[in-house]
């Protein structure tokens, strides 16, 4: 079994803004990639941007700054 490590888990209201959140990080270089949400956490559409717990701070204002709609900002081990 792998060790789990933890990680910033930003879950969306809907799998528009999943894929929203894709596709501005992918065209501004933000680190991180979607994923299906972890079983310690229910949320709306299922899936999830998963990064770095050091990329925090970039991502609230990247998430801001480009008007993606999320639910909440999890840190936990996966």
């Amino acid at each position: 079994m792998r060790e789990r490590k933890l990680k910033l888990v930003i879950t969306f209201p809907s799998t528009t803004q999943a894929i929203a959140m894709e596709k501005k990080c992918g065209e501004n270089g933000a680190a991180g990639r979607l994923i299906p949400v972890p079983r310690q956490i229910s949320a709306g559409c299922g899936i999830a941007w998963c990064a770095e717990v050091s990329e925090r701070e970039y991502l609230e204002e990247f998430l801001g700054e480009f008007g993606v709609q999320y639910e909440h900002i999890y840190e936990i081990k996966i």
